[in-house]
């Protein structure tokens, strides 16, 4: 074995790479012993110690295991893995009612990867759980979120570029602290949006404005006009999964946007936390890289409960984002930071995430089956659907209706501005922790509530 010349970085993590990059390439197979500390610490002329870490660092990553008096071997990460749940563990509402507000994710094998993940945080060395982080501490998970972001039409980010957050709404706050000026600035968003940017807006006294759209998102004069009256420092939107319409915006409307932000000096909050496997449109990032935040998480993927998210920041504009988290709350906990690098870094992992997205499919294939007779608007990669009521409901009301039969789900209100008007339409998302056949069932029974609208219509 020998390390690649030219290589840069740690020469411990350059180890650890050399025979990462063994493993996945088969020259190193499960269950090979790998060459004692000394032994290899000789061939490469290095220090023992310095094979010792890389070595640390497989072990902890899950692709060797230490053996006590035997020495240090390639893990068997296929027998680990067949041992991961593969159907979804029902989860009995705890009141009763189905909730179908927000989407709820099934277990197909993240619980295993995070209770692994657990275990192996709780083997560190002490000074690691004791210490504050630094900002070197954090660089293997921003060099993972770069890789676990590699998909997307994000354009060139590297490591620099990301800020590691609280999830994608504490992300959003961190932005706007970041960009937001004066003593009453304004953000813009569109007349039914994420409600998070309405209340990360509000929190920091900032007016919150909206901005037409149609059946291809923002309006690009609407905006105009919106910006020119308001003074407005920023546009907040998700131009691949608008929440709760489910609007894509494409590529001229995308383009003609970005016109718009350059001409009034806007800068451009990209929220992509519900992003299709099928997005083909050039990111804001691509487009106007220069102004555009980009925000997204692990939550819709994975798992809510870690509260792992990703603000990266225009090119240059990496400090001061990081200044801003930095000072708010020192950074993300170093235990839970490195959790998330042996999660995002284990190939498992996106073979789960993609079995998630099908499993989620599933549900969202009876729903549409259930109410496609009825105005309903929906995509299999996206874990909600949205759907216009007919004549005779008002939002409020069917949501009532609904709960009445323990069903929870959520009004067009809860997506407009304050002063805004919404829509006679709800949201209902996808819970994949019940059995398919209840969830087909709630699905029935929507169907016959939207048949039968109240004799007088109420508000």
């Amino acid at each position: 074995m020998s390390l690649p010349p030219g290589g840069t970085g740690p020469k411990y993590k350059r180890v650890a790479e050399t025979i990462q990059s063994a493993i996945q390439s088969g020259d190193l197979n499960p269950g090979d012993k790998l060459p004692p500390v000394r032994d290899l610490a000789f061939t490469l002329g290095i220090t023992p110690g310095t094979v010792a870490r890389a070595y640390a660092v497989l072990t902890d990553a899950g692709h060797a295991t230490a053996q006590v008096g035997r020495g240090t071997f390639v893990a068997d990460r296929k027998a680990r893995v067949a041992t991961a749940p593969r159907e979804f563990v029902s989860i009995p509402p705890e009141d009763g009612n189905l909730s179908l507000i927000s989407p709820q994710l099934p277990d197909l094998g993240q619980v295993s990867l995070l209770r692994e993940a657990f275990a192996r945080i709780g083997q560190a060395k002490p000074e690691r759980l004791l210490h504050y982080p630094t900002r070197e501490a954090y660089r293997p998970l921003r060099e993972a979120s770069v890789h676990w972001l590699r998909k997307i039409p994000l354009g060139v980010i590297d490591e620099g570029d990301v800020v590691l957050v609280n999830g994608a709404q504490n992300g959003l706050s961190i932005v706007l602290q970041t960009v937001l000026r004066g003593q009453t600035p304004t953000v813009l968003v569109e007349d039914l949006a994420y409600p998070g940017f309405r209340r990360a807006a509000e929190i920091l006294r900032a007016d919150v404005v909206g901005v037409a759209s149609d059946d291809k998102g923002l309006i690009p004069e609407a905006l105009e006009a919106a910006a020119r009256k308001s003074g407005a420092q920023v546009l907040c939107t998700s131009p691949d999964v608008h929440n709760p319409t489910l609007l894509r915006t494409p590529p001229d409307r995308r383009k003609a946007l970005v016109e718009v932000c350059r001409a009034m000096s806007l800068q451009i909050i990209e929220d992509d936390c519900f992003r299709r496997r099928d997005m083909t449109a050039p990111s804001y990032r691509i487009l106007a890289p220069e102004r555009t935040w980009y925000v997204t998480s692990i939550s819709k993927v994975l798992t809510p409960a870690l509260r792992i998210g990703f603000a990266i920041a225009p090119r240059g504009r990496g400090p001061d984002l990081r200044q801003v988290a930095e000072y708010g709350f020192f950074g993300l906990s170093q235990p839970l930071a490195e959790m998330a690098e042996l999660i995002l870094t284990d190939p498992e992992t996106e073979t789960i995430v993609e079995a998630v997205r099908a499993h989620m499919a599933e549900y969202v294939r009876v729903a549409v089956n259930a109410l496609g007779s009825y105005d309903v608007t929906w995509h299999e990669d996206v874990p909600f659907l949205w759907l216009q009521l007919p004549q005779g409901w008002r939002a409020a009301s069917f949501c009532r209706a609904a709960e009445g039969h323990g069903i929870l789900i959520r009004s067009a209100d809860e997506f407009a501005l304050r002063d805004g008007r919404a829509p006679h339409a709800v949201r209902i998302a996808v819970n994949a922790q019940i059995p398919i056949d209840r969830f087909e069932a709630a699905m029935h029974q929507l169907h016959e509530l939207l048949g039968h609208p109240p004799e007088q219509i109420s508000v």
